[in-house]
């Protein structure tokens, strides 16, 4: 999973600092990553910082959310549907100088599917029976079943290439592809990159990119007030739009983000195996409370885990509307009236501000709610992997991302045959139609078990220098990608 962590690109005001140049950035994140390699890590700051800046994959997403083309420029397909042929460009040389080749391919691959990788999404490559290079720039991949997400799958930023000489050092000097190179980190202040000179591809109009990290939200606000950084993509200060919004020199960006804002479930833990428990929790939630008072109006109510805007989505928030009576009839059938649940909180202020209004409103209902806020490496280490936790608040930012659920093992620990069989079948599917149908099935089963509280899909609410163009709107994957941003003036 990635979590969302806000992100910031400065404005250019009157200030010396601010005429400096124009073919210069700074983007603001209210978080920092722990690394800088997105094939070992689950925050979404690592590729926010790197993803199509720094690092390319086979395929990436557009600002669409559509597949393209990335370092392989074109493929074929086989009828059976097992065997992808992949053309790679030419000339393409990774930031050290060396080639980049199909080998390089085929070890990327690996690496990421190997037994013990740390690649935070190794379902993606679950698939894939073998990768052989068949010269300098054809990769032939052949999967074990067919597979009609695996070119979608290799758009996501866990499935780029990397090269053998680079793989061990990536999370703290990133060697890659792509138009701008790893300059330095000042851990705790700042990401710097620059312009990439032996690009393959069209070079960029930005000759460096400055990544800030600023966690305090008030903080974010004086930051682009003085001209210290150049927009924030994804704002965190929402209460203060209105000011951005009403001064010419900025614009304000409102879009939509992959995001599914939930109140992750321990579905393992004592009491919440309990379906009537967990059913309990949902009714006992106040969806437009947590989006008015946490968002301040920002976001769209959720009943389950996808995004509305995506033409499969299907509007099942009556399954859990707003019923604190029913809330307190299923604890009382539970016999859980009174419990005590640990909710867990990572930094970013929709979770603080979120988790504060679900506490209380849980505790209408009875039961006992205890929250700790935990920084972001000790969320990863506790909750994401030691599963230690009753529930946390997080936002799943990667796109389409509903096959989470089908993995036993994953922090919220669900374990459901149908789904598993649904999924296992919608892999199987090429049919447009077909594949829609069961990602509804999908959606309808894991309401119905009431996996997760389902909250609200993140908006993308950004600002931005008025001479800037180029940045998303939307955010179909975490990522900040300057490949197109430039200055007017």
């Amino acid at each position: 999973m990635r979590i969302l962590q806000s992100t910031a690109l400065a404005l250019v005001l009157g200030s010396t600092a601010a005429f400096a140049t124009t073919t210069d950035i700074t983007i603001g994140m209210q978080l920092e990553p722990p690394n800088l390699d997105p094939t070992s890590g689950a925050a979404a700051a690592i590729d926010e910082v790197v993803y199509a800046n720094v690092f390319e994959g086979l395929t990436r997403f557009a600002s669409d959310g559509s597949v393209i083309p990335g370092l392989a420029e074109s493929w074929d397909i086989s009828e059976d549907g097992l065997t992808y042929t992949f053309h790679l460009r030419e000339g393409v040389m990774f930031h050290d100088g060396t080639s980049f080749t199909a080998e390089d391919a085929v070890f990327s691959l690996d690496r990421a599917r190997a037994e013990g990788s740390t690649n935070a999404q190794g379902a993606l490559f679950a698939g894939i029976d073998s990768a052989e290079a068949v010269d300098d720039t054809t990769l032939v991949v052949t999967l074990s079943a067919p597979n009609g997400s695996f070119l979608f799958n290799m758009a996501w930023g866990d499935a780029v290439m990397v090269a053998p000489e680079s793989a061990d050092t990536n999370a703290t000097n990133p060697v890659g592809t792509g138009p701008f190179r790893f300059d330095e980190w000042v851990q705790g202040d700042r990401v710097e990159l620059v312009r990439n000179l032996d690009y393959w591809g069209e070079p960029v109009a930005l000759e460096a990119a400055t990544f800030r990290f600023i966690s305090d939200p008030n903080a974010a606000f004086a930051a682009m007030m003085a001209g210290d950084v150049d927009a924030f993509p994804v704002y965190p200060s929402p209460e203060t739009l209105a000011q951005f919004d009403a001064d010419p020199r900025f614009n304000v960006i409102v879009g939509s983000t992959e995001g599914e804002t939930i109140l992750s479930t321990n579905n393992m833990a004592d009491h919440l195996s309990d379906v009537r428990v967990r059913q309990a929790i949902a009714h006992a939630i106040n969806r437009q409370d947590i989006i008015d008072g946490a968002m301040f109006g920002y976001g769209t109510p959720i009943g389950t885990h996808f995004a509305p805007h995506n033409p499969d989505y299907v509007d099942l928030t009556d399954l859990s509307q707003y019923n604190p009576d029913r809330a307190r009839e299923l604890l009382a059938e539970a016999g859980a009236e009174g419990i005590t649940l640990r909710l867990m909180l990572p930094p970013p202020s929709y979770a603080r501000r979120g988790g504060e209004i679900v506490a209380a409103q849980l505790r209408d209902v009875g039961l006992d709610v205890e929250i700790s806020n935990l920084e972001w490496a000790q969320w990863l280490e506790q909750v994401f992997r030691g599963h230690d936790f009753d529930l946390t608040i997080v936002s799943h930012t990667e796109p389409m991302d509903i096959g989470i659920y089908g993995r036993d093992d994953y922090y919220f620990q669900y374990q459901s045959e149908a789904f598993n069989a649904v999924m296992e079948e919608l892999n199987a599917t090429t049919d447009p139609a077909g594949r829609s149908a069961l990602l509804q099935q999908a959606q309808r089963i894991i309401a119905e078990d009431y996996v997760n509280g389902y909250l609200f899909q993140l908006a993308k609410t950004g600002v931005a220098n008025a001479d800037i163009e180029g940045l998303w709107e939307n955010s179909p994957t975490q990522a900040i990608d300057l490949t197109g941003v430039r200055w007017t003036d």
